[in-house]
């Protein structure tokens, strides 16, 4: 067993093998070490790849950056050999992947070693874990709290220390939610900056992203370097970026124009430990340079929630209906959440679809200019900090309710996959007992980099590593 393991980023673990200080075979003993002793209290990994894990190693893996590392993706949208792909429901449960997506083929050349997929909600809906199908994921800090989601699983598998970094899909916040209720660093690219093919189209009107949590930026930055691009068919692709990310996170970020804000856009304040971590994040980016003010966009929220609503909506209708054809399925394959938002998404007609379309293309413009005068945009990346378990309900059909509640709770996050643009969660706060809160930072389209040099200034102004919770170190 490798001392010390978890506190080694990817890379640094990586480091290890290739100074033949552990070997590969080491390390995922190591982690499988972890996971016996840990996921049976978190149910973070629900698809265990452990076999084939070790078959990888003794076939040969790749020199890459991330040679012999351990890493899990999520049970939703990516399809890995061997593993079935369910979207968390049980509509899907046993379903097969015919190919492998090209994320993860880009993962195996840069030398991780795939040994599992995580638990996620009934097709990302929620921003908690907690599908029938599988059963809820428990948030490390507090194991009466949820991790957030719909990525809770890889999360809560990286917050405990199973491994340095996990697999995670954006359509709402679902990289960024669980970042924050975890104290990880979180990232959603830009749109188009990841391929979803080969089987996988434009997910939620191009909402829907992909990446990572991680404990390090460093981290982030080189896996987004090795899974960036795009295939060709893609819709459309970001532009590459100057210089690889790995190389931006020890960058000087110079004087950074950051406009924050702590109350929901055009609303209320958020809670009161939220914006306090907040006022503190603007306060450190002050000190250590940059010039800070406090600023929001000027757009129509309600617009840009209500064009969010019928996108989930007339999305989750048009994939259920691609899997099952004909009538909706009952309770005993969907949960009723997921079915009354698939029967609402049957009543959108196409013309109120593309309506609303145009309606957030309209106030993503309007939210596009307020980056001419602003690097960046500081906010709360929650306005509440980690809820309970249950505090999700998916067993109701009220969709007006689930809408509501998950407003109240992730107001920010959903704009940046509106509009496309890179945004990060920084685990900068703590509540009173210690429970994680992130700081999130949204930037122009295509501008990572100035995420990543701002985040490495900050990680090394306030490291947040050796931040751990409670036994599971």
């Amino acid at each position: 067993m490798i001392a010390g393991y978890e506190l080694f980023d990817a890379l640094g673990l990586a480091d290890l093998v290739r100074r033949r200080e552990v070997s590969a075979i080491e390390v995922l003993e190591t982690a499988l070490d972890r996971i016996s002793r840990r996921n049976s209290t978190l149910n973070a990994i629900v698809t265990p790849l452990y076999d084939q894990a070790m078959a990888d190693i003794e076939a040969g893996i790749p020199d890459g950056p991330f040679a012999g590392v351990p890493y899990v993706f999520k049970e939703l949208l990516v399809s890995v050999r061997g593993a079935p792909t369910t979207a968390g429901s049980r509509l899907l449960a046993g379903n097969m992947p015919k190919v492998e997506s090209e994320i993860v083929a880009r993962c195996r050349r840069a030398g991780l070693v795939i040994v599992g997929k995580t638990n996620s909600c009934e097709f990302g809906l929620l921003p908690t874990t907690e599908p029938v199908l599988y059963g809820p994921t428990r948030n490390p800090w507090d194991l009466e709290l949820s991790p957030g989601g719909s990525s809770g699983g890889s999360t809560a598998a990286v917050a405990a220390g199973m491994l340095p970094m996990g697999h995670a899909t954006d359509g709402g916040g679902s990289i960024r939610i669980p970042a924050s209720c975890c104290g990880l660093f979180g990232l959603k690219p830009t749109r188009g900056r990841i391929t979803a093919g080969p089987e996988g189209g434009e997910g939620l009107a191009g909402f829907a992203v992909q990446h990572a949590v991680t404990w390090s930026v460093r981290d982030s930055a080189a896996l987004l370097d090795v899974t960036a691009g795009s295939m060709p068919g893609d819709a459309y692709s970001a532009a590459p970026p100057v210089r690889p990310y790995l190389e931006e996170v020890g960058r000087d970020p110079g004087r950074l124009r950051i406009a924050f804000s702590t109350r929901v856009p055009g609303g209320e304040r958020v809670d009161p430990r939220c914006a306090a971590a907040t006022l503190d994040a603007a306060h450190l980016c002050e000190e250590l340079g940059h010039l800070v003010e406090e600023a929001e966009p000027d757009f129509d929220f309600e617009a840009m929630n209500a064009g969010f609503a019928t996108v989930f909506a007339a999305n989750t209708a048009a994939g259920i209906d691609r899997i099952a054809g004909g009538d909706l399925p009952g309770s005993d394959l969907l949960e009723p959440l997921t079915r009354a938002l698939a029967e609402r998404g049957r009543t959108i007609t196409a013309s109120a679809y593309i309506r609303e379309l145009q309606s957030i293309q309209r106030q993503s413009r309007r939210i596009a200019g307020f980056f001419e005068h602003h690097d960046l945009w500081l906010t709360p990346t929650l306005a509440l900090p980690p809820r309970p378990l249950g505090w999700f309900p998916s067993d109701h059909a009220d969709v007006d309710a689930w809408m509501e509640r998950h407003l109240a709770f992730t107001p920010f996050t959903a704009l940046s996959n509106a509009t496309g643009q890179p945004a990060m969660s920084v685990p900068l706060g703590q509540t009173e007992n210690g429970l994680p809160i992130g700081c999130h930072f949204a930037a122009r389209y295509g501008e990572e980099d100035v995420l990543f040099r701002l985040a490495g200034q900050l990680e090394r102004a306030r490291p947040w590593r050796s931040r751990r919770p409670q036994g599971f170190v």
